[in-house]
């Protein structure tokens, strides 16, 4: 068995629940029903039970690693990984769609001048940023900050997944066509997207416009906030 095969076979058994074994013979012995003879089997230790969104989520992270070469954006030039910020047990998740230039820096999502008027926004609707969490449905920055790649997106999108999974929000908003488009598994345009509720992994999913179009497009901030005041809505309701 070589190197890969046996990080395979480790892998599949700790999915199972095998958190270890040991060589010691006094630990591997065991005795039959009929106490004639000695049989050696693996003893199955159950694995550590992750209790919290915040232990899920550093297992993902954990699983991922500081130096991800899953797909070909690690030879690309994307600087580190940008996995996520915010709160783990956050009701509110938003989803970008790839870090750019500022966050690969700083291995932090939204953190430029898209995500200075993201904070303004979930400020507007009575939150702080640290109240949410925020993350991109990959976690590398594209060069020159172009569309994440269809293959990009399927090695990558799992994690995100696991993510949403881990933190269970009442409401994830999409930013942007191409967050809500890889989420919703639709071509349609974000203009027809938006002002609508989707039902999303156990979530009420809202896409509205991405903070970097607002930016371009200032007249489009009135849909965005009609949609936020949705969002703010939804929270305050029992879903």
């Amino acid at each position: 068995m070589n190197r890969d095969q046996l990080n395979e076979h480790l892998r599949f058994a700790a999915e199972l629940g095998v958190a270890g074994m040991s060589r010691d013979p006094t630990w591997r012995a065991r005795r039959d029903k009929n106490g004639d003879r000695d049989t050696f089997q693996s003893e199955i230790i159950p694995a550590p039970v992750f209790t919290s969104p915040a232990d899920l989520l550093a297992a993902i992270k954990i699983d991922i690693g500081p130096d991800c070469s899953r797909c070909k954006l690690h030879t690309l030039g994307r600087r580190q990984i940008v996995f996520g910020v915010g709160n783990p047990d956050a009701d509110l998740m938003f989803v970008g769609e790839a870090p750019g230039a500022d966050e690969d820096v700083k291995g932090e999502p939204f953190v430029g001048r898209a995500g200075q008027l993201l904070t303004k926004i979930i400020e507007a609707i009575g939150l702080k940023r640290e109240d949410v969490y925020i993350a991109n449905v990959i976690k590398c920055r594209p060069p020159q900050n172009r569309n994440p790649e269809p293959d990009e997106v399927e090695t990558c999108e799992p994690f995100l997944f696991r993510q949403i999974d881990a933190i269970k929000p009442k409401v994830v908003v999409a930013l942007g066509s191409f967050a809500a488009r890889a989420l919703l598994r639709t071509q349609d345009p974000i203009s027809r997207l938006r002002g609508r509720v989707y039902e999303y992994r156990g979530a009420k999913l809202i896409p509205t416009f991405h903070p970097a179009y607002l930016l371009r497009n200032p007249s489009s901030k009135k849909e965005v906030w009609e949609d936020m005041k949705f969002v703010r809505s939804l929270l305050k309701s029992e879903i």
